[in-house]
C-alpha cells in the first residue's frame, strides 16, 4: 500500500523556499497558490478539496466542523493509520482538526492548551494578587480538578521556570519534538502522515546560532496599520534566519520520511508580508506574497523538475485520494498527472473579531476596511486580485476582463455561511496571541 505524508512549511513564501529549500527532490509547482491568506482556511481546503467558503472554515468559522467527512476520516475508514504533528494551535483539538487521526501530537504550544492539562494560565490571572497562598491552591486544584495530575504539574514548573529565566523553548517552535515524533514512531505498510512546522511563523526567534540578528517585536497588523516597532531590514533578516533552520530541520525529517512514505507532499498553507505593500504578517489582503506558495511533491525521484501548470493546494486532497485508491469529489486535479493549467481562486475572509478588538483597544483607527472580503484567481503566470483599494494584477493579462472572469469564478462557488460558538480558554487565547491571531 502507499504511505502518505503532507508537510505544511506553515508561513513560508516561496522565495524563501526558492533560496533554502534547492535540497529538496521532486515535482516542483511553480504557479501554485494557496485558498487563503492564513492557516485556518488554508487548512480547511487541504483536508477537503474544497475552497474554505464552500465548507466554512474561516474568519469567524475557525472549526472544522463540516458535515462532510474529511481528509483522514476517509482514509482511517479505508484502513489507513493516521497520525499527525501540529506545531500550530489553530490546527489543534481545540478546533476539531484532530477529526480522523489515530493519532494527534503537537508542540510545546499544543500542549500547553490541552484539555486534559489545568489552565493555569487563567488560574495565575485571576490569582496574581494572592500572594504565595496561590501556590498550595494550584496544587489543590490539579489533584482535585478534572485534569490529568502529573503533566499539569509539570506544566506549572515549567511556567515557572521560564518566569525566572531558566528554561527558554521559544527558539524552537516545534520542530525538534516532529523530528522526534518521526524518529519514533513506527510507521506500518499503510500510513498516512500530517506535519505543521510553524518555524516560519512569527515571532520570528530562531535558535541561537541561526541568529543573525536580535529577534525583533513585530505585531503585523499593529506594524501595517502604523509601523513595525523595529527595522524592517532586522525583522525581514530575522524571517530568513528561521527559515534556514527550518530548512535544515526539515532536512532531517525528510531523510527520515523517504525511507517510510512513497508519497511525500511538501507545501506552505500561505506566505508573508514583510514590508511589501506596506503591510507585514499575514492578516492583510491577499497579495502575491501571501498566496504564491510552494509546493512540491516526491514520489522516490531523487532528482528536481519544475512544472509551471497553474495549481491550488485544494489539489492535495484529490492526489493524497487518488494515491490510495480511494474516489474522490474534491475540486482538486491530481498533482502527479499533467492536465494543463487551470484558474484557481485566493479568498480573504476579514480578519477575525479577536484581531478587530485588539486594534480597537488598541486605539488604532480607521479599521472597517479590514472586514471586507476580497477575492483573486490565478491562471498560467497571471494572478489578478481584489484589494481594500481596487484591482490589481501581476503578470501578463490572459483574459479581456479579468474582473468578469472573476465574477464568473465566484459563480460556481456555494459558499456557507456560518460562524463559531466556541469560548477559547485562557491558554488558548495566550497562544494565539503569541502567534499575532488576537
Amino acid at each position: 500500500m502507499t504511505n502518505i505524508a503532507i508537510v505544511v512549511l506553515d508561513t513560508l513564501r516561496k522565495d524563501a523556499f526558492d533560496r533554502h529549500f534547492d535540497w529538496l527532490p521532486g515535482k516542483r509547482f511553480e504557479d501554485a497558490w494557496s485558498t487563503s491568506h492564513w492557516t485556518v482556511p488554508a487548512h480547511g481546503s487541504l483536508f477537503t478539496g474544497r475552497y474554505a467558503s464552500e465548507v466554512g472554515v474561516y474568519r469567524h468559522a475557525e472549526m472544522l466542523n463540516c458535515d462532510d467527512r474529511v481528509l483522514a476520516e476517509i482514509l482511517r475508514d479505508a484502513g489507513y493509520t493516521t497520525r499527525a504533528f501540529s506545531g500550530n494551535p489553530n490546527i489543534s483539538r481545540q478546533f476539531d482538526f484532530h477529526r480522523g487521526f489515530d493519532q494527534f501530537k503537537g508542540s510545546w504550544r499544543l500542549r500547553t492548551i490541552d484539555r486534559d492539562l489545568f489552565d493555569w494560565d487563567q488560574f495565575i490571572a485571576k490569582t496574581e494578587d494572592m500572594g504565595p497562598q496561590r501556590y498550595p491552591l494550584a496544587l489543590w486544584k490539579c489533584i482535585s480538578g478534572d485534569c490529568q495530575t502529573l503533566p499539569s504539574f509539570r506544566r506549572g514548573l515549567w511556567l515557572k521556570l521560564r518566569d525566572l529565566g531558566y528554561e527558554n523553548r521559544a527558539n524552537d517552535d516545534g520542530a525538534r519534538s516532529a523530528l522526534s515524533f518521526i524518529q519514533e514512531s513506527n510507521f506500518g505498510d499503510q500510513e498516512f502522515l500530517f506535519l505543521n512546522l510553524m518555524e516560519a511563523h512569527s515571532p520570528y526567534i530562531a535558535p541561537d546560532e541561526y541568529q543573525s540578528v536580535t529577534p525583533p517585536t513585530i505585531s503585523g497588523l499593529h506594524a501595517t496599520m502604523s509601523a513595525p516597532e523595529d527595522d524592517p531590514e532586522q525583522i525581514r533578516r530575522a524571517y530568513d534566519d528561521e527559515v534556514r533552520y527550518l530548512s535544515d530541520m526539515y532536512r532531517r525529517m525528510f531523510d527520515e520520511l523517504k525511507d517510510e512514505f512513497s508519497l511525500i507532499i511538501t507545501l506552505s498553507d500561505h506566505g508573508e508580508l514583510l514590508g511589501e505593500h506596506n503591510a507585514w504578517e499575514h492578516m492583510y489582503g491577499i497579495y502575491p506574497e501571501l498566496t504564491h506558495v510552494p509546493l512540491n511533491i516526491y514520489s522516490g525521484d531523487e532528482t528536481t523538475t519544475k512544472c509551471t501548470e497553474t495549481r491550488s493546494i485544494l489539489d492535495v486532497y484529490q492526489t493524497v485520494l487518488n494515491a490510495a485508491d480511494i474516489e474522490s469529489e474534491g475540486r482538486g486535479h491530481d498533482l502527479r498527472l499533467s492536465g494543463g493549467s487551470r484558474d484557481v481562486l485566493t479568498e480573504y475572509h476579514g480578519i477575525s473579531n479577536r484581531h478587530y478588538h485588539a486594534l480597537k483597544n488598541s486605539d488604532v483607527e480607521n479599521i472597517d476596511h479590514l472586514q471586507t472580503e476580497l477575492r483573486g484567481f490565478a491562471f498560467d503566470g497571471y494572478y489578478g486580485h481584489e484589494t481594500f483599494d481596487g484591482f490589481k494584477e501581476y503578470g501578463e493579462r490572459v483574459y479581456d476582463d479579468p474582473e468578469g472572469q472573476l465574477e464568473t469564478l465566484l459563480a460556481g462557488i456555494d459558499i456557507v455561511e456560518t460562524e463559531d460558538d466556541i469560548d477559547l480558554s485562557d491558554s488558548v487565547e495566550k497562544q494565539l496571541e503569541d502567534l499575532g491571531y488576537a
